[in-house]
């Protein structure tokens, strides 16, 4: 019986704890959307509640107010960039390589836009996004310079340091703020993600040698007649 008792208390433990944190993550994928479609200052904690049909009272049990949603939110992505930019044995080697990581880095900058269309009124209120978001702006422009390091080193890309140095500073430039560029371009419509790689690309385009240039090239042509096609 004590047994039993004691699987009874663990059991309804449980299932306590399960909705709560249930709500937590609704609450996240609901401002998520909700940050990313009309933009993070003009989005309420009350408008979160409205939208997922539950109290403000309800919603602040689990978060005292915007800035710490935000916050929850912002290490989400910071974790997922991170594992992207930093993780070890999956630097990109090659053409192909660098075209499916640029992929991947615009797909996890599309998942949280809003960080990048509100930055500069999340820098001038939010502390913790200042500073980790000035630190990704690091990682992203080191692993760039890595990148074409290891291009140069193999003799597939041409460039002097100091061109090195600018090359993965304007990629950084251009991967970070092309979505915004999208935006401010169509406003309502939604951005084909394989231009962003092919600007970012394009680059590197003027320092490339031999089948490297050649597949470059390959792959631009692919996904302009790709964007032609969808077009007609």
């Amino acid at each position: 019986m004590v047994a039993a008792s004691l699987q009874t208390v663990i059991l309804e433990a449980s299932m306590e704890k399960k909705p709560k944190r249930r709500t937590r993550e609704r609450i996240l994928e609901t401002a998520l959307k909700l940050f990313n479609d009309f933009g993070e200052p003009n989005v309420t904690t009350t408008v979160i509640a409205d939208e997922m049909e539950i109290s403000p009272g309800n919603l602040y049990y689990h978060f005292h107010g915007k800035d710490e949603i935000v916050n929850a939110l912002f290490a989400e992505y910071e974790k997922e960039i991170a594992n992207l930019l930093t993780a070890p044995g999956r630097r990109p080697q090659g053409t192909e390589d660098i075209w499916l990581f640029l992929h991947l880095l615009f797909e996890t900058i599309w998942k949280f836009r809003f960080f990048y269309r509100d930055i500069n009124d999340l820098l001038t209120r939010n502390r913790l996004v200042e500073t980790h978001f000035q630190r990704i702006l690091r990682q992203k422009e080191h692993t760039a310079t890595v990148i074409c390091q290891g291009l140069a080193a193999s003799g597939v890309l041409t460039a002097a340091n100091s061109e090195i140095a600018a090359l993965a500073t304007n990629m950084t430039v251009v991967a970070t703020f092309w979505l915004s560029f999208e935006h401010a371009r169509r406003p309502r419509g939604e951005p084909d993600i394989g231009r962003g790689v092919y600007q970012v690309m394009s680059l590197a385009s003027p320092y490339l040698q031999g089948e490297a240039r050649h597949l470059l090239d390959k792959l631009s042509t692919a996904y302009i007649d790709k964007g032609r096609g969808d077009q007609a």
